[in-house]
C-alpha cells in the first residue's frame, strides 16, 4: 500500500460525498415533475411520448398495477432483444459479418441486459454486430437502469405517503417514472459522458475491424465500433456490459486515468444521490445521510481490505523467484496499479455494475473474497441505480424490527408501523438471493458437465462457480473469467438466477411499498427508535453483516478461505 494509493481512494470518496446532495436534489425535482433547466427542450418530447403511448401522466398506480406494468415492459424488452440477437446476421450495421447469436446465448444475453446484470458469456467484439450493440444492448442499458431507479422511487413513495387510507394506495405511475428518468437523467448524463470519452480517445464509429501489420511485422485485427455511447450508459446506469471482452481493462474502453476516474464516479453518482433523494422525499434529509453513512462505512472497509490483500505478493510466485515488491500485479493494468484496481473492483461490486479494469480471478483469495461479499450482501452499498437503495431499506426494516423485539415495542420506520405483512415480504425478498446463489452453485459442482467448464479444481474452482451465480443473482455481471460459461447449462441456469435476483427481489419490495403507502403515520414518542443517528447506522450494518455471515460463511469457507490457507501453506491447487 502506498500514500498515493490512499490519496486516490480519499479523493474519490470526497467527490462522491460532494455529488450526493446536488444529484439527490435534481432527482427529487425530476420525479416530482417540476421544471428543470432541460424542460424547454425535453418537456414537449415527454408530452409527445405520453400522447403516442396513451399514458395519463396524472394517473397513479397501486403497487400491483405498478409491478404489472413493469413486468409487461420487461417481457416486451426480452422478446425484442432475443429477436434482434437471433436475427443479427440479416440486420444492418454488421461490417464484420457476425453470425446469428445461438439460442441459449441469446436467451442468456437478453435476460442479462433486461435485468441490469450484463453478464456476458461471449466476447463482445467477436460476437455482436454494431446494430446489436446499439439497438439491443445499449437500449437495454437505458431501460434497465431507468427501471431500477423507478422502482426505488416507488418504494420510497410508500414511506413518504401520509394519507393512510387503509386501502390500496398509489406509489406512482410506472410509465411516467420510466420516461422521466430516461429523458431527464440518463440521456443527458450519458451524452456528456460519451463526449468526454471520445475526447479521451474512446472510439465512436460505424467502421468495422481494421487489419494492420505491426512494426514487428505481425498481423493484427483491431476491433472498432460505437464504443463511447455504450460505455457512458454502461457506467452511469451501473450496467457493466463491455463492448470488448476485456471490458474496462481494454484501452479503447478505458484509455486514460481521466476515463478511469470518471467511470468509477459515474457508477456511484446516481446510487449515492438516491440516498439524498430518499431523505428529501420522506421529509428528513438526516434519514438519507444515515443511509449514506452506513453505505459509506461498508464501502471504506471493503476497499481497505481489498487494497491490503492485493498489496501482498502471491507466495506461490514469490517462491518461484518473482519480484514481490509491487504486490500482486497479476491480472492488473500497470497504468492503474493495485490501488486503482482495488478501488474499481470494490466500486463495481458495491454497485451492481460488473465492469472491471482488472481480472478478479487473478486476485489473491482474500482479495477475491471482498467482491464476493459485496455481491452476497445484495450490493446495498450505493448499489445498482435504484436497487441498492431499496435493497438497503429492506435491511433497515429488518433492523428496526429487531430493535422493536429487543424493547417489546411494535417497530416503526419513518413514522409507519412495521407489521407482519411487511416483515414477511421483506424476508422473502432478502432470502431469494442466497437461495439462488447457493442453490445453483450446489447444482453446478455436483454435475459433471458444468464442472468441465471450470478452469481450476479444488477451492478455486468452487469459487469460480460460486462467483458466477452470486454475480448473476446479485445482478452484477462481473466474473471469475476462467469459467467457460457459454454452454447450455450455464447460459440457462445463470439466466434463471438473474431473473430470481431481479424480480423475486423487487416484487415483494413493491408489495412492502404498497402496504406502507396505505398506512397512516404514527406520532413520534419517547419510545420511538430514532433512525437517523449512529445507533441506527451501527444496528443496520450489524444486521447486514450477521445475515450475510450466517448465510454465506460455509460457502466462503469452502471457496476463497480454503484457497487462502492452501496457498499460504504451500499447497498448489
Amino acid at each position: 500500500m502506498t500514500f498515493n494509493g490512499w490519496i486516490q481512494i480519499a479523493l474519490f470518496s470526497a467527490i462522491v460525498v460532494a455529488l450526493t446532495r446536488p444529484v439527490g436534489g435534481y432527482m427529487v425535482t425530476v420525479m416530482a415533475g417540476r421544471r428543470t433547466w432541460l424542460h424547454p427542450l425535453l418537456r414537449p418530447v415527454e408530452r409527445g411520448i405520453y400522447a403516442l403511448a396513451g399514458v395519463d401522466e396524472g394517473r397513479t398506480q397501486d403497487w400491483a398495477g405498478y409491478a404489472g406494468a413493469m413486468l409487461v415492459f420487461k417481457l416486451v424488452c426480452f422478446l425484442a432483444v432475443y429477436a434482434l440477437l437471433r436475427g443479427q446476421a440479416e440486420l444492418p450495421l454488421n461490417p464484420d459479418g457476425q453470425a446469428a447469436v445461438p439460442a441459449d446465448l441469446a436467451f442468456n444475453t437478453a435476460i442479462s441486459f433486461l435485468t441490469n446484470t450484463n453478464w456476458q458469456s461471449y466476447g463482445g467484439e467477436t460476437t455482436m454486430s454494431h446494430f446489436s450493440q446499439m439497438a439491443a444492448l445499449t437500449v437495454q442499458n437505458f431501460a434497465s437502469a431507468a427501471a431500477g431507479i423507478a422502482m426505488a422511487v416507488a418504494f420510497v413513495r410508500g414511506f413518504a405517503q401520509r394519507g393512510g387510507t387503509g386501502e390500496a394506495a398509489g406509489i406512482g405511475n410506472w410509465w411516467v417514472d420510466l420516461t422521466r428518468i430516461v429523458l431527464y437523467v440518463l440521456l443527458p448524463g450519458s451524452l456528456v459522458l460519451a463526449l468526454v470519452f471520445v475526447w479521451q480517445g474512446v472510439p465512436q464509429t460505424y467502421a468495422g475491424a481494421l487489419d494492420i501489420t505491426t512494426l514487428a511485422g505481425a498481423k493484427q485485427t483491431i476491433s472498432l465500433g460505437p464504443v463511447a455511447s455504450q460505455e457512458a450508459v454502461k457506467m452511469l446506469g451501473t450496467n457493466g456490459g463491455g463492448f470488448f471482452n476485456a471490458n474496462s481493462a481494454h484501452p479503447f474502453e478505458n484509455p486514460t486515468a481521466v476515463t478511469n476516474a470518471l467511470q468509477m464516479l459515474a457508477i456511484f453518482s446516481l446510487g449515492a444521490g438516491l440516498t439524498n433523494m430518499f431523505g428529501r422525499m420522506v421529509g428528513d434529509e438526516r434519514q438519507g445521510w444515515a443511509v449514506f453513512a452506513a453505505m459509506g462505512l461498508l464501502f471504506l472497509v471493503g476497499v481497505a481490505a481489498l487494497y491490503a490483500a492485493e498489496s501482498q505478493a502471491n507466495p506461490v510466485l514469490t517462491a518461484l523467484g518473482m519480484d514481490a515488491s509491487m504486490g500482486n500485479m497479476e491480472g492488473k493494468e500497470l497504468r492503474f496499479g493495485i490501488a486503482g484496481a482495488a478501488l474499481f473492483a470494490t466500486v463495481t461490486t458495491d454497485a451492481s455494475c460488473g465492469a472491471v479494469n482488472a481480472m478478479h480471478e487473478s486476485f489473491l483469495p482474500l482479495g477475491g473474497l471482498v467482491p464476493l461479499i459485496n455481491m452476497m450482501l445484495g450490493e446495498i452499498v450505493y448499489g445498482g441505480v435504484g436497487s441498492g437503495l431499496y435493497g438497503f431499506l429492506l435491511f433497515a426494516i429488518v433492523a428496526v424490527f429487531v430493535a422493536g423485539l429487543m424493547v417489546g415495542r411494535t417497530p416503526e420506520y419513518l413514522g409507519k408501523k412495521i407489521e407482519a405483512r411487511e416483515v414477511k415480504m421483506t424476508m422473502l425478498a432478502i432470502l431469494c438471493l442466497p437461495a439462488a446463489m447457493l442453490g445453483f452453485t450446489a447444482l453446478a459442482v455436483a454435475l459433471p458437465d458444468p464442472l468441465a467448464a471450470l478452469s481450476a479444481a479444488g477451492p478455486h474452482g468452487f469459487t469460480e462457480a460460486l462467483y458466477a451465480f452470486t454475480s448473476a443473482a446479485a445482478n452484477n455481471g462481473s466474473a471469475f473469467a476462467g469459467l467457460s460459461a457459454n454452454t447450455p447449462f450455464w447460459n440457462t441456469t445463470l439466466a434463471l438466477a438473474m431473473l430470481i435476483g431481479r424480480f423475486l427481489f423487487v416484487i415483494p419490495a413493491l408489495a412492502v411499498a404498497g402496504s406502507m403507502a396505505a398506512k397512516a403515520p404514527v406520532a413520534v414518542s419517547a419510545g420511538t427508535f430514532p433512525t437517523h443517528g449512529p445507533l441506527f447506522v451501527g444496528l443496520v450494518i450489524g444486521v447486514i453483516l450477521i445475515v450475510g455471515g450466517l448465510t454465506f460463511f460455509p460457502a466462503l469457507a469452502l471457496g476463497p478461505l480454503a484457497a487462502h490457507f492452501a496457498m499460504t501453506s504451500g499447497t498448489l491447487f
